[in-house]
């Protein structure tokens, strides 16, 4: 049941990220899906090592969007903090895929190829679902070259996502026993 609440939450976070970005009113949005990862951390069984995951794959998506938009491929509407970084409601969106992977998408977990071919899909199709909504627009370089590019970078994210999960619980020694 806590892999359906956390693919349910995990929409719901998006779709209020998605609709606050396009109508420029992502404080709350923000705010509520924060709380709820604040929870979700809070009730993991391994809360420090659900934290450093999430905070790895935030640096991870805010480094790649920041320069996918940055290389004209991506607008982000509601920029803030910065015109120059990906904006807030982005790396709140990070933070929901990596609290799936140990919930609603842990039946990837050993199956690198499956979520680099997933990531690889649903990544871009995500973005365009986005875009679509009015949370931002392609940008002067295109919408090929963007939908590549992201396609590049969720394939990594996946299985990059699923090393860092592995690599903790592998140096867990509470987790190994």
């Amino acid at each position: 049941m806590a892999k359906f609440w956390n693919f349910v939450l995990f929409q719901a976070g998006w779709f209020a990220c998605i609709l606050g970005a396009a109508n420029e009113q992502v404080l709350w949005p923000v705010i509520c899906t924060l709380l709820y990862l604040a929870i979700h951390i809070w009730r993991s069984e391994h809360s420090n090592l659900e934290l450093k995951l999430i905070l790895k794959a935030v640096i991870f998506g805010v480094s790649a969007d920041t320069l996918i938009a940055n290389l004209g491929f991506l607008y982000f509407k509601d920029a803030w903090p910065s015109a120059y970084l990906s904006p807030i409601w982005m790396w709140t969106l990070w933070a929901l895929v990596a609290s799936t992977i140990n919930g609603s998408l842990s039946w990837l977990r050993g199956r690198p190829w499956l979520g680099a071919a997933l990531g690889a899909i649903a990544g871009p199709m995500s973005y365009e679902a986005g875009i679509r909504m009015g949370a931002g627009s392609w940008g002067p370089n295109g919408q090929l070259g963007g939908l590549v590019l992201l396609a590049i970078v969720w394939g990594v994210a996946m299985p990059l996502f699923f090393y860092w999960h592995r690599r903790h619980v592998g140096s867990n020694p509470i987790q190994n026993q």
